[in-house]
């Protein structure tokens, strides 16, 4: 029989989120081991899409989900079913968010995080409460998403499941932006400081740097621009020893400068994020005018 519960813990060691090709790969290679129980395997599945969709192939998502959806509706009533029905509630909804439709996504998170509970899943629970934050701040029509992150936090913060409590990181953070879109700068600091630390437990390199990158933003925000150029500066050297460079670490030092007046020491780092930024078809699609902008106050023609 399987242990579900490890099942998703096996999920979350699989998962690189900065390569969700090589984590498709995985995923598609784990399904062999869960070939013999179908509510696993659809599990499995669903991070097949997942990963589909973090490549920006939203078709191959939604057809790797509908494949599960016909699965999921063949298995026997019981936890399996309910568990495996929020997995591929939650990735529907991811799929729908990532497309642009929060409203649509919404409902499902909202259906996965109480199947989720329903199958005494914390971690998979706290997931699809931040997703309906999530959702909920990229609808104009909802404002309810820092009620959900702060209920997933307390949820996560007082979790016995240890893959619960790891969502802390990810939830603070998430706070953070909240606060800081809000223009409340101090508090936007204080959880992006706690990240860190919660970061730190886990041991993560490029996730920690990660949450100290926003600390580090947060400080350009409070105007304390000397502080924020220190930390991002000893962040760019360490991503340059791992030889992993970082477009939005090349981003922030152009800002922090230009913001000191200082325009003319800022082109390179400027041009240095545009060739990062502009590779990621992410950011060059979604985001067109911030990439112009990079290319306009690098100086080149």
């Amino acid at each position: 029989m399987t242990d579900y519960s490890a099942l998703e813990r096996t999920i979350r060691d699989t998962w690189d989120f900065h390569d969700p090709a090589t984590s498709e790969t995985r995923f598609v290679a784990m399904l062999d081991s869960v070939a013999g129980d179908p509510a696993a395997a659809a599990i499995v599945r669903t991070q097949v899409a997942r990963a589909q969709g973090l490549q920006r192939r939203l078709d191959d998502a939604n057809a790797t989900l509908d494949s599960v959806e016909a699965q999921v509706k063949a298995l026997p009533a019981g936890r399996p079913a309910i568990h495996a029905r929020a997995r591929l509630d939650i990735e529907r909804g991811r799929a729908l968010n990532s497309a642009g439709d929060p409203g649509r996504a919404r409902p499902l998170f909202e259906q996965a995080f109480t199947e989720a509970d329903s199958a005494g899943q914390a971690a998979l629970a706290v997931d699809a409460a931040h997703m309906v934050a999530i959702a909920a701040g990229n609808d104009s029509a909802a404002s309810d998403a820092l009620a959900w992150n702060e209920r997933a936090l307390a949820m996560a913060e007082s979790s016995s499941d240890p893959e619960a409590r790891k969502w802390r990181a990810s939830l603070l953070n998430n706070l953070g932006w909240t606060y800081h879109e809000a223009k409340d700068y101090p508090k936007a600091l204080d959880l992006f400081e706690r990240a860190v630390a919660a970061r730190k437990e886990t041991g993560d390199v490029r996730d920690i740097r990660e949450a100290r990158w926003a600390v580090a933003r947060c400080l350009r925000s409070l105007g304390r621009l000397d502080e924020a150029y220190a930390q991002q500066i000893a962040i760019e050297k360490e991503c340059a020893a791992a030889n992993e460079p970082d477009g939005f670490v090349f981003e922030e030092l152009g800002e922090i400068l230009y913001a000191q007046g200082k325009p003319e020491a800022a082109k390179p780092w400027f041009g240095k994020a545009y060739d990062e930024l502009n590779a990621d078809p992410f950011i060059r699609n979604d985001e067109p005018d911030r990439v112009a902008r990079l290319l306009k106050l690098s100086g080149r023609p």
